[in-house]
């Protein structure tokens, strides 16, 4: 029985969690800061189910998708690697979503540079 009680209330709190996980489905849109101090508008796609998210990043390079996203409450995260003069780079995207924005910082992986900043907002 009390092992019952437990499994329960590990359950609720678990559907707890993923009830408040942030709704970022559908498409975003941000201006990205670039090398030489411009930026570059990049759409982001997401669809979130339950921790899980999938999508796509649209920007000067085309379209690709993302990789070992998750979601977890407001927190956002995803990769995404591109082919660059015959190197795989890879670049980490981690987000707080409030509303219909995201603050993001972005790194590329293994690169002696800091994050880059800047806001994604929900497209209506």
């Amino acid at each position: 029985m009390k092992r019952i009680v437990v499994f329960a209330t590990v359950l609720v709190f678990a559907s707890l969690a993923l009830a408040w996980a942030a709704d970022v489905n559908g498409k975003w849109v941000a201006q990205v800061p670039g090398r030489q101090g411009g930026t570059q508008e990049n759409t982001f796609t997401f669809k979130a189910e339950g921790e899980k998210l999938t999508g796509t990043v649209t920007g000067a390079r085309g379209e690709a998708p993302i990789a070992d996203g998750m979601i977890k409450g407001d927190e956002i995260s995803f990769t995404q690697t591109f082919e660059m003069q015959g190197n795989s780079i890879k670049v980490i995207y981690k987000g707080k979503v409030s509303g219909d924005e995201i603050k993001f910082t972005r790194m590329r992986e293994g690169g002696n540079q800091p994050p880059t900043e800047f806001t994604a907002k929900r497209v209506k």
